[in-house]
């Protein structure tokens, strides 16, 4: 794609509309990112108020998917099993749980802080291509007027 300058104005201001088009979905999408993991630390700190406030004996219930629950004792609260993602997973005590749960926030607000970041070169990016697309149509409206007053004065 080339937006340098020449002619061939009107293909150039079309070439920065979709570049700019691009940039916002990109944008979107970063932004989708962020709510899901959002969600996933609203559930990691739903996890960890429950470990927290579960003991050895109690009664829960527990999802078995589908909307469907079963209730089941807690045997041993120092026997939960953490995912640690692609597929693996632990058996940790309580303690060690809540800090593998907290560790995996702190990952995710890392990856939030970086999609920010993305989103915020984006936007300048974002910006900088409007800003030369406003000094294009500026330019091809001056053209234009500089046209339409060379025509009058040969109409003389």
């Amino acid at each position: 794609m080339s937006l340098g300058g020449g002619g061939g104005g009107q293909q150039q201001l079309q070439e920065l509309a979709q570049a700019i088009e691009a940039i916002e979905e990109e944008q979107e999408a970063l932004e989708a990112e962020i709510q899901s993991l959002r969600n996933e630390q609203t559930e990691i700190d739903e996890a960890i108020e429950a470990i927290e406030a579960v003991e050895s004996g109690e009664t829960v219930q527990v999802p078995l998917g589908g909307d469907a629950y079963v209730r089941a004792e807690i045997q041993d609260i120092d026997e939960i099993i953490v995912g640690f993602g692609a597929d693996y997973a632990a058996e940790l005590d309580q303690d060690d749980a809540v800090d593998t749960l907290e560790s995996k926030k702190d990952t995710i607000d890392e990856r939030v802080e970086e999609i920010n970041e993305e989103i915020a070169e984006l936007e300048s990016e974002s910006e900088n291509l409007e800003q030369r697309a406003q000094q294009m149509q500026q330019q091809q409206m001056q053209q234009q007027m500089q046209q339409m007053q060379g025509q009058e004065a040969d109409d003389e």
